[in-house]
Parts: C-alpha cells; sequence; structure tokens
C-alpha cells in the first residue's frame, strides 16, 4: 500500500455483529480499530435470545464463559387472561448431545452480550474507541478512507477495508448509496422498557394478549430485578414516557394492580422494519448485522444472523489479505444475503402470527436455532459437490467426542477452536494423502487430524461416524468458520487440492501478498 498507516480493517459499530468480527480479525494477528459514535456500551436489554449456533461461534471467539455467566435458560411464557395464567412452553428444553454441544437458546439482556464481547477484545489487546462518529467515506483501488468525528476533532482513519456494523440507520450503507428495500410499519409500534419490578413472579415471561393485536409482555432478565416489558401500542397512542404513566399502562391492560415498577433503566419504541440490503457491500467497503438486514424480534433472530455475518467475513478478510484472490470476499454476500432473506421471512411470520393470537407463532424450534443453516448451493460448496449419509458441503460441521492417544476424551469443536482451516481423514486411505495435502504458508493454517490410526484420535462411541455419516475413508475440510468447506470419498488429494485452491492464498498471489501487507496471519499449525 502507498500510505503505510493503513490498518488492515476498519469497523464502524461496535454491537455483537462488529465486535464478533473484530475478534475474528484480530486473532488472526490483523490491525483492527473498531469505532462506535455511541459514548458508551449499549445499555438495553434489546435482542436478547442468542441461538445454539451463535453459542457455538462465541465458544470459538472466546466470549462464551461470561455469556453463560450473565444469562439463563429461558422460563416458560405465563399466559394470562384475566386472573387465569396458562404455562406455555416456548422453547422445548434438550440436552447437549456429542453432535450439538449447546441445543438451548440462551436468555441474555443484549448489554451483558456486547460487554462480553468487548471484554474479549480487551483481552486480545483492543478496546472499542467510543464517542466517534462517521461523516465521510471514500475509497480508491487500495485503500479505504473514513472522517470520523470525536472529542478531539476530525480524524481521517485509512485502512485497507472498512466494514458497516453500524446498524439498521446505517451511516456506512447510505455513504455507499446501498438500497435498503422492505417496510416499515409506523402504525405497528411497540414500547420496550426495562425496569425494576416487584409484584410479578420471575419463573415466567408473561403475556397479557389482547384483541386486535393488543399485548403486553414481560420477560425476566436473569440475575437482576429487571423485566424486559414489550407494551405494543395503539395506531395513535402516544407511548407514555413516565414511570407513572407506564404503570397505569400496563395496569390498565392487565389488571393487576400488584405488579409495581420501581425504576426505568432503559426505553425504546421500536416499529418493526422488515428490510434487506440491495448488496452486502461495494469494492472494499462491507455491511454486517442491521446495516445489512433488519427483522421484527420475532425468533431473536437479528443479533444471531449479525454475528454470523461477522465470522463468515472475518476469515474471508484475512485470507484476502493474505494474497487469496479477492474473488473469495464475494462469497460473502452470496452466503449471507440469502441467509438473512429466510430469517426475514421466518420473523415476519411469527410476528403476524402474534398479532393474531395464533398459538403456533410463540413456538420455537429448529427454525430459529441456525442449526441447520447451510451454504450449500453457493459459490464454496456447489450443488455438485460431496456428500455424505447425512452431511453436504455447506453444512454445519457438528460436534464429536473423540479419544486422543494417550485415552483422554476431548470435543471435536476442540480442536475445531481457532483461526485455522482443519483437516479430518477417517480411514488410512484419507489419511495417507492428508499427509500430501499441499497447503500455503501463508494466511490461515490448516490443522490435520486423523481418525483411527495409531498417533491420532480415536472415535471410540462413534459420535464422529454417527454425526457425519461416514461409512468408508472420507476427507473433511473444515473452514474457519466451522462449515464443511469440501468432503471427498474418493480422488481425496486431487479434490482436496481444487478445494483448496478457492479458499487460500496461492503461489502466483503470495509475492503481491508480501509486498503489500506485513501484518502476521496467526492460525494453528500441525
Amino acid at each position: 500500500m502507498n500510505n503505510p498507516h493503513a490498518v488492515d480493517v476498519l469497523i464502524i459499530g461496535a454491537g455483537p455483529s462488529g465486535s464478533a468480527l473484530a475478534i475474528d480479525l484480530v486473532r488472526r494477528g490483523l490491525d483492527v480499530r473498531i469505532v462506535d459514535r455511541s459514548p458508551h456500551a449499549f445499555d438495553g436489554s434489546r435482542a436478547k435470545g442468542v441461538q445454539p449456533r451463535s453459542l457455538e461461534v462465541l465458544e470459538d471467539l472466546g466470549a462464551l464463559d461470561d455469556v453463560l455467566a450473565g444469562g439463563d435458560i429461558y422460563p416458560k411464557l405465563g399466559l394470562h387472561a384475566g386472573p387465569i395464567g396458562v404455562p406455555w412452553k416456548m422453547f422445548p428444553h434438550k440436552e447437549a448431545t456429542p453432535d450439538v454441544p449447546y441445543p438451548n437458546t440462551w436468555l441474555i439482556p443484549q448489554f451483558r452480550t456486547d460487554r462480553a464481547l468487548h471484554a474479549r477484545l480487551g483481552e486480545l489487546g483492543r478496546e472499542v474507541e467510543f464517542g466517534k462518529e462517521l461523516t465521510e467515506l471514500t475509497q480508491d483501488e487500495d485503500t479505504v478512507v473514513a472522517k470520523v468525528v470525536g472529542a478531539d476533532g476530525v480524524e481521517e482513519i485509512v485502512a485497507r477495508y472498512a466494514v458497516g456494523a453500524d446498524g439498521g440507520s446505517s451511516a456506512v450503507r447510505k455513504q455507499l448509496g446501498i438500497g435498503f428495500v422492505g417496510t416499515t410499519d409506523e402504525a405497528d409500534r411497540v414500547l420496550i422498557v426495562d425496569a425494576s419490578v416487584s409484584g410479578l413472579a420471575r419463573n415466567r415471561w408473561h403475556m397479557w394478549p389482547g384483541l386486535g393485536g393488543k399485548l403486553i409482555g414481560a420477560c425476566p432478565i436473569p440475575d437482576s430485578d429487571m423485566f424486559q416489558w414489550m407494551i405494543r401500542l395503539t395506531p395513535d397512542e402516544k407511548p407514555p414516557q413516565e414511570i407513572g404513566a407506564i404503570i397505569d399502562r400496563i395496569h390498565s391492560h392487565t389488571r393487576n394492580r400488584h405488579i409495581q415498577l420501581h425504576e426505568i433503566h432503559w426505553k425504546s419504541v421500536f416499529r418493526p422494519n422488515i428490510r434487506l440490503a440491495e448488496h452486502y457491500g461495494r469494492g472494499r467497503v462491507f455491511l454486517v448485522g442491521d446495516a445489512a438486514h433488519v427483522h421484527t424480534p420475532a425468533g431473536a433472530q437479528g443479533l444471531n444472523t449479525g454475528m454470523q455475518d461477522g465470522y463468515n467475513l472475518g476469515w474471508k478478510l484475512g485470507q484476502v489479505l493474505a494474497g487469496a484472490d479477492p474473488a473469495l470476499l464475494d462469497t460473502y454476500e452470496a452466503e449471507r444475503q440469502p441467509i438473512a432473506a429466510g430469517v426475514l421471512g421466518l420473523s415476519t411470520e411469527k410476528w403476524g402470527g402474534i398479532a393474531k393470537l395464533d398459538p403456533s407463532s410463540m413456538k420455537r424450534g429448529k427454525d430459529e436455532q441456525q442449526l441447520s443453516l447451510t451454504y450449500y448451493g453457493g459459490p464454496l460448496a456447489p450443488a455438485d459437490s460431496g456428500g455424505t449419509g447425512t452431511l453436504h458441503v455447506g453444512d454445519r460441521a457438528p460436534d464429536a467426542r473423540l479419544l486422543t492417544a494417550d485415552g483422554a476424551e476431548t470435543r471435536l469443536f476442540t480442536l475445531l477452536k481457532g483461526p485455522h482451516f482443519t483437516a479430518i481423514a477417517y480411514g488410512p486411505d484419507a489419511a495417507r494423502d492428508l499427509d500430501l495435502l499441499d497447503w500455503p504458508t501463508t494466511g490461515a493454517q490448516l490443522k490435520r487430524l486423523t481418525i483411527g490410526s495409531a498417533a491420532g484420535f480415536c472415535d471410540a462411541r462413534n459420535t464422529l461416524r454417527s454425526a457425519y455419516g461416514l461409512t468408508g475413508d472420507t476427507l473433511l475440510l473444515i473452514r474457519p468458520d466451522g462449515y464443511i468447506g469440501h468432503i471427498a470419498t474418493r480422488d481425496f488429494l486431487t479434490t482436496a487440492q481444487a478445494a483448496v485452491r478457492a479458499m487460500t492464498p496461492q503461489a502466483r498471489s503470495r509475492t503481491m501478498s508480501q509486498q503489500s501487507h506485513t501484518s502476521p496471519a496467526a492460525g494453528a499449525t500441525e
């Protein structure tokens, strides 16, 4: 680059999407700055459901312990009809299995999720720069220049790439001129209030439905005296502002004057935006999270989809900065935009059903948990790719329980954890060809695992064989984001090498990469 002071990646927005991306990039050894226009971290409970797939992402990023400590499993619904409360199991409680270690949606207020990610980022030596607002964004073939305004005035930040993680009203998206297609229903508004509460049992997510879509809900926030209140307003209703007016509104709907609010910690008026960006980036600038898609709150999908946007984009940026073909970055939109489109449909359907008092709209299951989302049929997982008895290329890689050569038990996810690719050879023929697999010396490195050999791992309980649908010698390549990048049941070396070329720096580009990019690329090697 012509400018020696350019950072590798500038991230605008420090919510879950931007913070997850920052963690992933920093652990790759990249030079990253993350700025946010807010004066401090977000204070509200807003997006409070973390799905099982996102818990796996958080484990890999090193933030899971704080998230688990700050939350709990969802309580049953308590559906109120007058003085009668009927318990309703909204989330089926499941036990962990070898392939799905976190089977239940986790209830945690967004402010704790944000802080868990920020704490992890701090452990890696980076801090969020709060109080810095983007005012202008320009780019050329080599760099992006962002002007941000903060307490110290205007600063120009030069970066090789930039990412907008700055929410539904994204300044980055507007600077890029990318359309945000969809609808905003101004007549459908919900007042959301975080408040300290007495007179209400904390073992239920209380809901008081009413005719015409009227609804009040109160979800207990773990390890606090707070509930998150959702008060659906009538089309011409002015949102109550003061605590007394909010209490009166709750009492008039619930007919329960034992409920008392003692302190308002945060409140906001939500309008169901249902929108999808026409493109997920332009040139050297990309969009993640609400900057690219906004949803209704039904089904707890927005935060999770956004965080996984960053998880998908991170390794691809790292690879391209290390010399991989920039066309790899085109696969970000190709893989993630269809996912968001599907999620928009799911959450919109659930939201509409709640307004009609449809009980099925209150049920949550595998569609919301995001474990079955796949990139199969996309540019890195074409429909004619290999498969097994249970999996296709592009599917999530399941967990499994293995034994090391000395008999100690370990999880496959423990071995996958980190910024590297992982190749798994099941059977002696696959193991032989894995030893011969050529891997670039730049970019994310490769961890090689053999299953069944004396010096490798043992699938004693057949948890890997079962979850992966293995019936014979198989070579699997797992991407850094935990999705299957290649499956070979024959011609192991030839087919794997072709898949590797699409995702890694090749010899033809390494010289250029070394001249233009000096940051180290971290990764586990074996």
